[in-house]
Formats: structure tokens, C-alpha cells, sequence
């Protein structure tokens, strides 16, 4: 599936959109206000798949309102999605799209992971969502939250997790995500 970029050239997504519009969004357990909602996320704004041309659109500098990034140049952007596209069912990078900017202003990505229990099933994980620090405060982690949830179960997960600081908890609560009495995060870091 792809987009015409800015340029009039058309655009690759990482996954195909149609996933997005299949959704069932009456299922959303977030709550918004003033006529907000993941079908209509406010005035010009669109969520879709990651886009190639995302490199130019924003995405890197999202990011980086998360966490350390490092320099990614655009070959090494465009080699890694090639990468993640080339292991289909397994990537969904969602994004918020100013179209009046063409700036990527939100995004969560899904990991969808193969397994051999639960007969041969996967499980997914939320990671990465980001909203710009220019749009916080309009319900668009709500959304990306939501939409990252309904799509877990589009693509078949048995269950889908996150990590989370504990100041996030609550707010994770309402898109029924539960801590588990006994489960624990542990980590080994090589790197920043």
C-alpha cells in the first residue's frame, strides 16, 4: 500500500492501511471529550501506518521527544523499514499525521511476536508511543493507546503487554491493560 508523498512521488507504508480502516473503533475503551475519537482524532489530523518517507515527516524528532535515538541517517531509516517490512505481521508503527504540516505529531508502535504456546499463537506488545509535546493534551495517546490495542487483536495476539513507569499505570488501566500479581520487568541494558 502506498500514499503520495508531498512531492507527488507515492509513498510505502510499513503495513497495509486497510488494517487500520477494518477496525472496529466502537470497541475503543478510552473515554473523549468534545467529539474526539480514533476515527476522527481532530481537525487535519489522520492515523495511518508508518510511511518510507516519514525519515523527512518528522518521525526521528517524535522519537526523540522519548528517548535517545542517536544519529540515524535516512539510508539507515529506509534500511530498517525495508528490514521490518520484510517480516510481514510483525511491525505496525502506527502515526498521527498532521496533513496540513505533513508531520508525523504521534505514534505506538506493535510488535507482534510468534509463538509455539497458546497452540501456536502470538502475543503483541505495545512500545514506543510518543505523542509531540506540541500536541499533548489533546486525547492522542488515548487514541494511539486505543488503536494499538484493537489492532493486537486484528492480527490474531492471544494477548498483548506493555512496560510502563508506575506513574503510567493508572493510565493504562482504562485501555484494560492489568499488572498480574507475581509477573515482574527485569532488564540487562549493553547501552543507552
Amino acid at each position: 500500500m502506498s500514499i503520495l508523498s508531498e512531492n507527488g512521488v507515492a509513498d510505502i507504508f510499513l503495513f497495509d492501511a486497510a488494517i487500520l480502516e477494518s477496525l472496529d473503533y466502537t470497541k475503543c475503551k478510552g473515554s473523549y471529550k468534545g467529539g474526539i475519537t480514533p476515527e476522527n482524532p481532530g481537525e487535519n489530523l489522520k492515523i495511518r501506518p508508518l510511511a518510507l518517507g516519514d525519515y523527512h515527516n518528522g518521525y526521528m524528532e517524535l522519537l526523540q521527544q522519548l528517548t535517545k535515538v542517536g544519529e540515524v541517517t535516512k539510508a539507515q531509516f529506509e534500511d530498517r523499514f525495508s528490514q521490518m517490512k520484510a517480516c510481514p505481521d510483525t511491525y505496525y508503527i502506527i502515526v498521527i499525521e498532521n496533513q496540513t504540516t505533513g508531520q508525523v505529531i504521534g505514534s505506538a508502535t506493535l510488535v507482534k511476536e510468534q509463538k509455539f504456546i497458546h497452540g501456536a499463537s502470538a502475543r503483541a506488545r505495545v512500545e514506543d508511543v510518543v505523542v509531540s509535546d506540541l500536541y499533548r493534551g489533546k486525547q492522542l495517546g488515548k487514541i494511539l493507546l486505543d488503536v494499538a490495542v484493537l489492532l493486537s487483536k486484528a492480527v490474531n495476539s492471544y494477548k498483548v503487554s506493555l512496560e510502563c513507569k508506575d506513574h503510567m499505570v493508572e493510565f493504562y488501566s482504562q485501555f484494560g491493560f492489568i499488572r498480574e500479581e507475581g509477573q515482574n520487568f527485569m532488564q540487562q541494558r549493553w547501552f543507552d
